[in-house]
């Protein structure tokens, strides 16, 4: 029990590293991109990206999927950054698909590798707050739907740990389908109204 737990911190350590230095290889290609003057306007900055062409959008949508899975980025960032990059409608696609695709994943991991998963992830007393209420509370489903609607809450926890309740698959993924759109709608409109 302890060597596979030993295994799985392993892994997302390295999990984690290998999302953190592809996204320092991404922040230095845009910074030497600054530098060279194609970020002088929101325009040269989208041209640049649509030079990537089809890689941009997938880029975009893995990298909401990861952050989810691996919870070090928060992702409105991802939601900001989408916004810029592809406008709101085809920024607004790429996150919803790639942040509901992680949240999923998330819950399904956690039924797959249970507690020691969630308290390698989060800090043990948010994990000891929340599971005994998550487990016998009648509003937990209302709850998770409202975590998924508004904007800046800890919901990549909570895709976690509803992972560990009885909450059958199909309920979670009805959850996520239709509760996610909301707060990242919220965030490219928001976005797109800063730009």
């Amino acid at each position: 029990m302890k060597k596979e737990k030993t295994k799985r911190q392993i892994y997302i350590k390295a999990l984690s590293v290998l999302l953190m230095v592809m996204v320092l290889a991404g922040l230095l290609v845009l910074v030497k991109s600054y530098f060279d003057g194609k970020f002088n306007s929101i325009d040269s900055f989208q041209e640049y990206i649509e030079g990537f062409g089809a890689f941009g959008p997938v880029f975009l949508t893995v990298f909401q999927a990861a952050q989810v899975v691996l919870p070090v980025l928060p992702g409105f960032l991802g939601c900001a950054v989408g916004t810029v990059m592809f406008g709101p409608v085809v920024g607004f696609i790429c996150n919803y698909v790639g942040i509901s695709a992680g949240s999923i994943i998330a819950y399904f991991l956690a039924r797959k590798y249970g507690t020691p998963l969630i308290r390698d992830l989060f800090h043990g007393e948010k994990y000891k707050k929340y599971i005994e209420w998550a487990a016998r509370s009648k509003t937990y489903t209302s709850f998770l739907f409202m975590a998924m609607v508004l904007p800046l809450f800890p919901d990549d926890f909570f895709c976690y740990l509803t992972g560990l309740t009885n909450m059958k698959p199909k309920k979670f993924i009805w959850i996520i389908i239709l509760g996610k759109p909301w707060c990242i709608l919220a965030y490219s409109l928001g976005f797109a109204l800063i730009d």
